[in-house]
């Protein structure tokens, strides 16, 4: 009972378990804020790297937009300098409109007067399109002694010879593309032209030559269209015959 008495009487502050009590919560509390403190810190990183991310989105978005304003400003700059060559191109054939209508080419004259090759290959391609073959071939004569060297020159001989053939002109046809054969062998119009060679032969009546172009055009080019209508001919000379 004595030592009860005591115990009663003794001060809080005293008291083994209200010290242990008050250093459990004071170190609770010391937990507490360094958690609090350590979840602030990893928020913080948090938010440095969203702004770093959106700061690294905003600077590819700004580098989209100049790239497609620098690709606007490019494809307005193409569109111009097409418009403006289909703009020459016209006033070039404005200009040889007086040529084109009597149908008649002066000596050295060409179909665009002072324009490029290109520009009086066009208006001469234009010509055999239309079916005007006779000054088409005109045209592509002036053509080849004008631009001799052009990259279009074997193009423009197989097309004159091409402008005969139309108006039936055979042996006229036939030496024109003899030339785009024997001048222009590596030209991609050579299948078509020693086709034409057959028919111009057949059309001549020379059998002999005639298949003897049509079997080359198979032999030489075997994928090509040139072959394949080589081949429905040589079927049609020998149902014929000859």
């Amino acid at each position: 009972m004595a030592l009860g008495g005591c115990t009663a009487l003794m001060p809080p502050a005293e008291d083994p378990v209200l010290v242990k009590l008050t250093e459990l919560e004071r170190r609770l509390q010391t937990i507490e804020r360094i958690v609090d403190n350590q979840s602030l810190v990893r928020l913080t990183q948090q938010v440095d790297a969203l702004e770093r991310r959106a700061d690294a989105l905003q600077g590819q978005a700004e580098t989209l937009e100049h790239s497609a304003e620098t690709t606007a400003g490019r494809q307005r700059q193409l569109y111009a300098d097409l418009d403006a060559r289909i703009q020459d191109l016209e006033r070039s054939i404005q200009s040889s409109g007086s040529v084109l209508e009597s149908g008649r080419l002066a000596p050295g004259e060409l179909p665009v007067p002072g324009g490029s090759d290109r520009d009086n290959y066009q208006v001469a391609f234009e010509l055999v399109k239309e079916e005007r073959y006779d000054l088409a071939a005109k045209s592509f004569k002036q053509f080849l002694l004008t631009f001799p060297d052009s990259e279009l020159a074997d193009n423009a001989q197989y097309w004159l010879a091409e402008s005969y053939y139309a108006s039936r002109q055979f042996e006229q046809a036939l030496a024109d593309f003899e030339v785009v054969v024997n001048d222009y062998p590596r030209s991609r119009k050579v299948p078509d032209a020693l086709l034409k060679i057959g028919y111009c032969n057949y059309n001549i009546k020379r059998w002999d030559a005639a298949r003897l172009a049509l079997v080359q055009v198979q032999t030489d080019y075997p994928e090509t269209t040139a072959a394949r209508l080589a081949g429905d001919y040589l079927k049609r000379m020998a149902n014929d015959g000859v």
